[in-house]
């Protein structure tokens, strides 16, 4: 029986434990933080679960549109309704909590062995956990990433958070100001624009989102502008402190914004520091990222990496699929490669952005002869009814095939609406078989299907 060791109870660990488990094997996974890891403790989860409050707040903000009153006489629902952001934030612990017991209660049923406590590596097949060393023949290392602090700013977890902090809080804050505007920036921003607070966000760039489709990006934006939250684009912070009962942020160019609360979103750093990593054998990018090949393998023989640690699009699913196909190869199972350009992600802002595949800053650099189209929303009846204005659907195909090979999404729950175009995508199906899939009418989903419809290859 072969004995896998699993540093991390992240996704990439429980669910590499669960497989490995299955096929067989011997497992023990070590973890110091609480199954579930960060995506569930402080991070994804909780994210998540914030952000479904917001979204109620924004259908309620829009609901006067489609002729929704209340008793009070004021003719604006968003005027009568409130957030309570300590019943919110006591939700969202409860939540991530229960869904830590869940994933622990699959591992004991898998009979997979959990340690607390802090692993570190003995060479490729030995694992010490305080006076404990576990022999290996097979390592995962998954011991996920922490969010970056910017020196001389440094979270005091009541003024200036990170994202693991802002759980903490019993009123909401009164002007955010968020320093960062990747998708952790622009969640957080969106979010609690969407609950009620004035939110600053501090973009280095010339627009949110820099890594996402530039006309999804601008959509957002024009979405921020138009409900009141205040883009400072252009505008690196220098610095981050605590001023009475306030924050102020110092930028570069010697402005200073000032706020009851400042979160931080400036990027996160590997937990790979003190591992015995190196030593190992298991070689690291200058950034402190496990090397790992598209089958999870490390440079040392028979270590594997999942998950944030490794830098490979940081994503709960992605780290997931990483720790299967890592007890797959290693175990002797099927086993699939990681294909970066099937996988589906998603920005949880309001809308919502979701993509798959290429992408518009491929094609645009002559990387691709992949022909696009794009259809707004503004154009669909169901988002007509709903009171949707905001957002479009975006495919691109190769041009003498016409296979589906990437998307965009631009709308309220974007995450459910860019499942076909991922399974398009994933098996290699053309514009016309989309085309010729019925789709409800009248739905959101119908913009996919006419996308694929005027991307129709003559014969």
């Amino acid at each position: 029986m072969a004995r896998v060791v699993i540093i991390g109870g992240g996704p990439g660990g429980y669910e590499a434990a669960s497989a490995a488990a299955q096929l067989g094997a011997e497992v023990t996974v070590v973890d110091s933080d609480g199954i579930g890891g960060s995506a569930v403790l402080t991070d994804c989860v909780p994210s998540k679960t914030l952000i479904a409050t917001a979204e109620v707040m924004t259908e309620v903000e829009e609901a006067g549109e489609l002729g929704v009153r209340l008793d009070d006489g004021d003719d604006d629902p968003a005027n009568s309704v409130r957030v309570d952001l300590s019943v919110v934030n006591k939700r969202v612990k409860a939540l991530a909590a229960a869904q830590s017991s869940g994933i622990s209660r699959r591992l004991d049923r898998d009979k997979v062995r959990v340690i607390q406590g802090r692993g570190r590596m003995d060479g490729p097949e030995t694992v010490v956990v305080g006076d404990e060393r576990l022999d290996a023949d097979v390592v995962l290392i998954a011991t996920g990433a922490r969010p970056r602090i910017l020196k001389g700013s440094e979270p005091d977890g009541e003024r200036i958070l990170t994202w693991e902090q802002v759980y903490e809080l019993s009123e909401l804050p009164e002007r955010l100001i968020v320093v960062g505007s990747g998708v952790t920036g622009a969640e957080f921003a969106s979010a609690y624009d969407a609950l009620g607070s004035d939110v600053v966000l501090v973009s280095s760039r010339d627009r949110v989102l820099p890594g996402e489709d530039a006309d999804a990006a601008a959509v957002l934006e024009d979405v921020f502008k138009r409900r009141g939250l205040t883009v400072l684009s252009k505008s690196r912070a220098e610095s981050v402190k605590r001023h009475g009962d306030g924050v102020v942020v110092t930028l570069t160019d010697g402005r200073k914004v000032e706020g009851s609360h400042a979160l931080l979103a400036v990027g996160s750093l590997p937990n790979t520091d003190d591992m015995n990593l190196l030593e190992s054998g298991v070689s690291l990018t200058d950034g402190g990222f496990v090397q790992v090949d598209r089958v999870s393998r490390t440079t040392a023989r028979g270590v594997y990496a999942a998950g944030d640690c490794t830098g490979v699009l940081m994503l709960a699913s992605v780290a997931a699929m990483q720790g299967r196909i890592a007890m797959a190869h290693a175990l002797g199972d099927a086993v699939t490669p990681l294909d970066q350009s099937t996988v589906s992600a998603n920005v949880f802002t309001a809308p919502e952005i979701a993509t798959v595949g290429l992408t518009q800053a491929v094609v645009d650099a002559g990387g691709s002869t992949a022909l696009v189209v794009k259809v707004p929303l503004s154009d669909n009846a169901r988002a007509k009814m709903q009171g949707v204005r905001d957002g479009f659907v975006k495919l691109f195909c190769l041009p003498n095939t016409g296979i589906v090979v990437g998307g965009v999404v631009v709308a309220p729950r974007a995450s459910e609406l860019i499942h076909p175009i991922s399974l398009a995508v994933g098996t290699r199906l053309t514009v016309d078989q989309v085309a010729q899939s019925f789709t409800v009418y009248p739905s959101i989903s119908g913009s996919v299907a006419e996308a694929a419809r005027r991307l129709h290859l003559r014969n």
